[in-house]
C-alpha cells in the first residue's frame, strides 16, 4: 500500500467519529485564531509605539558622539552631519534622514521657570513622518525658516508658565564651550500630543537660530536621525552604517537608546509568547487525547491489519497521517474562524479607553493608544501555523507507536 492509500485510508478514518474529530479541530482552530489575534494585537501596538518613539527621538538608528549616550552634554556634537547623512541614504534599508540638536534647558517668562527638553530640527526636512509633534501642533503655526525666532511649547508646559501664543520666553542652556547662554523668544505655537510628559516638559526650536546660541558650525549637530522602511532592521542597519562612519561616531539602534521602552516591550512579548505556549500545550493535549484514544479503540482492527500483511511501519504512518490531516484541516479552519475577528480588529480597532479610565497612558514618555489594532507580522504568522501543525504532529507520535507495536495474536482475541 502506497502513501496515497494510507492518506486516503486516514482521512476516512478520521471520520468514523465525527463528533470527536470535529470537537478536536474546533480546539486548533479555536487556539490558533488565540495565538494569531494576540500576537497580531502586540505586532500591531509595539511597532507603533517603537515607530513613535523614533519620531519623538533621533529615529530608529542615530548617529551621535561615541560618548554621548553614556554622559550626554550638548559639547559633544558630531560635524560634517550632511556627509553622514548622505552616507546613511545610500544604505537600502533607510528611507529618511534628519539632523537634529536635543537637550535640556531652562525657560522662564517673568513669574515662572520650568526645565524642559527640546529638540533643534530644520523645518523644511521634516514633516509629521520624521517628528510627530509637527502634527500635535494645536495651536499656532509651524517655524517658517531655520532661523525664526520662535519657540513651540508643549501644552502643559505652556500652562505652567503662562505662556500663550505671542508670549516672550527666555530659555538657558550651556553652549558647545560649556558657558551659560541665554536667549528670548517668542512663543509660535503648541503641541499637544496626549503624553502628559511630553506636553509638559517638551518645547522645539529651530535649528540655525540654536546653532548661533550654541555656537556651532552650519553642519554641526548633535545627532542625525535615520528612520527606516522596518524598525526590526535597526540593528542590522547601525552595523552597517557603524562599519561606514568609523569609530568617530557611533551608530545606535533605538532600543539602547530607550532602554524603557525595549524592556516594556521586550516584557509584554515573552508574556505573550508565554501564554500562546500554553494554548499550545493544551491543544496538543487534546489532539494526543483524540489520537490514543482512536488507536485503544481499534487494537482489534489494527491486529487484524497486521495478520493480512500491514507492517509496524504502515501502522505507523497510518496514525501520523491522520496526526497530519488533523493539522491541515485545524489550519484551514483557524483560517476560517480568525479571518472575521482579524478584519474587525485590523480596520475598527477594540477601544480600550473604559479600561484605561479615559486617562492618557505612556511608557517612557510614549503615549499608549487607547485602540489597539492587530497586524501581524508575516514570519510571526507562519511560526504559529508551523507551531500548530508540529504540536499537532507530536501529539500523534506515542499512539502511532502505539499502534505499530500491536500483536496480532493477541489483539484478534479481544472483543
Amino acid at each position: 500500500m502506497n502513501g496515497t492509500s494510507l492518506a486516503v485510508m486516514a482521512w476516512r478514518n478520521l471520520w468514523r467519529h465525527r463528533r470527536r474529530t470535529l470537537l478536536t479541530l474546533s480546539s486548533i482552530a479555536f487556539g490558533v485564531m488565540l495565538a494569531v489575534l494576540f500576537t497580531g494585537m502586540g505586532d500591531s501596538n509595539w511597532s507603533a509605539m517603537i515607530q513613535l518613539a523614533a519620531r519623538l527621538g533621533g529615529g530608529h538608528v542615530t548617529l551621535q558622539h561615541p560618548e554621548q549616550l553614556e554622559t550626554p552634554t550638548l559639547s559633544r556634537t558630531v560635524s560634517h552631519a550632511d556627509r553622514l547623512q548622505a552616507e546613511a541614504l545610500r544604505d537600502p534599508d533607510v528611507v529618511r534622514v534628519v539632523t537634529r540638536i536635543t537637550g535640556n534647558l531652562m525657560i522662564a517668562t517673568a513669574s515662572q521657570n520650568y526645565g524642559a527638553g527640546f529638540i533643534a530640527f530644520d523645518p523644511d526636512a521634516e514633516d509629521e513622518s520624521t517628528l510627530s509633534l509637527i502634527e500635535a501642533l494645536s495651536e499656532g503655526e509651524m517655524f517658517p525658516s531655520t532661523r525664526d525666532g520662535g519657540i513651540i511649547l508643549g501644552k502643559r508646559l505652556a500652562e505652567n508658565l503662562d505662556a500663550g501664543l505671542g508670549r516672550k520666553v527666555v530659555y538657558t542652556l550651556t553652549d558647545k564651550n560649556g558657558e551659560i547662554v541665554q536667549e528670548a523668544a517668542r512663543v509660535s505655537g503648541i503641541v499637544s500630543t496626549g503624553a502628559p510628559s511630553v506636553d509638559a516638559g517638551l518645547c522645539l526650536l529651530p535649528i540655525d537660530s540654536l546653532r548661533q546660541v550654541l555656537g556651532y558650525q552650519p553642519d554641526e549637530a548633535l545627532q542625525v536621525g535615520v528612520f527606516l522602511s522596518d524598525h526590526r532592521k535597526a540593528d542590522a542597519v547601525a552595523r552597517r552604517l557603524g562599519d561606514l562612519i568609523g569609530r568617530e561616531v557611533s551608530a545606535l539602534p533605538w532600543h539602547q537608546l530607550q532602554p524603557e521602552l525595549a524592556g516594556f516591550i521586550t516584557m509584554k512579548v515573552v508574556g505573550a509568547q508565554f501564554m500562546e505556549a500554553i494554548i499550545m500545550v493544551l491543544v496538543a493535549a487534546g489532539i494526543f487525547n483524540t489520537l490514543f484514544v482512536s488507536v485503544m479503540e481499534r487494537v482489534r482492527e489494527f491486529g487484524i491489519m497486521m495478520a493480512i500483511g500491514f507492517s509496524p511501519a504502515r501502522l505507523f504512518g497510518l496514525v501520523m497521517w491522520e496526526s497530519l490531516w488533523l493539522g491541515l484541516v485545524g489550519l484551514v479552519l483557524a483560517a476560517a474562524v480568525t479571518a472575521g475577528p482579524y478584519y474587525y480588529m485590523a480596520t475598527a480597532g477594540i477601544d480600550m479607553s473604559a479600561q484605561m479610565g479615559g486617562t492618557s497612558s505612556e511608557v517612557a514618555g510614549v503615549a499608549v493608544s487607547p485602540i489597539m489594532y492587530v497586524d501581524i507580522f508575516p514570519e510571526n504568522l507562519v511560526m504559529i501555523a508551523s507551531a500548530a501543525l508540529l504540536a499537532t504532529l507530536l501529539s500523534g507520535l506515542y499512539p502511532a507507536w502505539k499502534a505499530g507495536r500491536v500483536v496480532p495474536v493477541e489483539s484478534i482475541r479481544l472483543v
